[in-house]
């Protein structure tokens, strides 16, 4: 930068000159986030703003740069800089900020806590003494987001996307009684024991959240994301569910649906004694009200779907009483096919 450009760094940052080095950190990240390129796409105002912005955060943010800048003015870099200082980069020259890799980084976090780490190094690009970006990778799989992908941060009860990628998904299998019921688990997960509580009603991929055991963000220690527990059932003996109803199958002799009976039926509560009328039908279904699944509005229900099962054997007594019913019988099943064509 020629000595003619002088520029008032303070203003740029639009800080007192009294301000403290957090100050002048916090002043910068929120203008830089305001001024990256990716989030102005195609607009040079915002994008010299950004190289600007940076430039000064380059300097204020070194305590002996800033004490030169503040004595000798447009003049501080010629005394005592090294001679082959570049154009605003730390370590000197050919590192522009068109020359930035921004896609090294999965989220702005990121790359703004790996530019605050170079740019707090004097005479150095980065902690390891190589002028430019870190040595950093995304990930194995990682898809290598830009920072269009993650336009805000994390503030307040807000998620941000940058903390986003930090995300990660755990699938947890339920026996149908833990997911009814409500469950504490022990976990062990990529090395790491997390206890949960499973609430009662959980469904088939439903997602329980566990705030703060996601992927640490190597670059800012006290940001994690969050994990998801990404919940699957057991298949049940006798129940299955749907929706929020639990679904069940009772078989029914011949004679008891023809001439009606009362049964009892399992439920999540204990047996209940179901009344079946005369000449129900064979998947023909009843209902039992507040006898199914779990919900924050109470329970579902429990829909009992009948099945006539005929004996697989018989007595002599049985067959002759059926052969006798198939003589007697008037009723018959297929009279209304008798006409039927296509």
């Amino acid at each position: 930068m020629a000595t003619t450009d002088f520029k008032d760094y303070y203003s740029v940052l639009g800080v007192a000159r009294s301000a403290s080095g957090d100050d002048i950190k916090q002043a910068f990240r929120r203008l830089a986030r305001k001024y990256h390129p990716d989030m102005n796409p195609g607009d040079k105002v915002a994008e010299g703003r950004f190289k600007e912005v940076s430039e000064a955060y380059e300097v204020l943010s070194d305590t002996d740069k800033r004490r030169k800048y503040d004595q000798f003015g447009k003049y501080w870099k010629q005394m005592g800089q090294p001679s082959g200082g570049g154009t605003g980069w730390p370590g000197g020259a050919g590192m522009g900020f068109e020359d930035a890799e921004f896609g090294r980084f999965n989220t702005f976090e990121e790359f703004v806590n790996d530019l605050l780490g170079r740019f707090n190094t004097p005479g150095s690009g980065s902690p390891g003494g190589n002028s430019g970006y870190s040595s950093y990778r995304p990930p194995a799989g990682s898809s290598g987001f830009g920072f269009n992908d993650f336009a805000n941060g994390t503030t307040g009860a807000s998620k941000g996307r940058s903390t986003q990628a930090l995300d990660r998904e755990a699938n947890l299998t339920l026996t149908l009684s833990e997911a009814f019921h409500g469950v504490e688990k022990r976990l062990s997960i990529t090395g790491e024991t997390i206890d949960v509580r499973i609430p009662a009603g959980v469904t088939p991929g439903k997602k329980v959240r566990l705030r703060g055991k996601g992927q640490s963000n190597p670059y800012a220690t006290q940001q994690r994301g969050d994990l998801y527990l990404v919940i699957d059932l057991q298949d049940h003996s006798f129940f299955t569910l749907d929706e929020d109803n639990l679904i069940c199958e009772v078989p029914l002799a011949p004679d008891e649906a023809v001439l009606g009976t009362q049964l009892e039926v399992p439920t999540p509560d204990g047996l209940v004694k179901v009344n079946v009328p005369a000449g129900v039908r064979s998947g023909q279904s009843l209902r039992l009200r507040g006898k199914g699944w779990p919900t924050k509005n109470g329970r579902g229900d429990q829909m009992v779907r009948l099945v006539i099962t005929p004996p697989k054997s018989l007595t002599p007594t049985e067959q002759d009483y059926y052969e006798k019913l198939r003589d007697s019988r008037s009723y018959d099943p297929r009279s209304t096919l008798q006409g039927i064509t296509l």
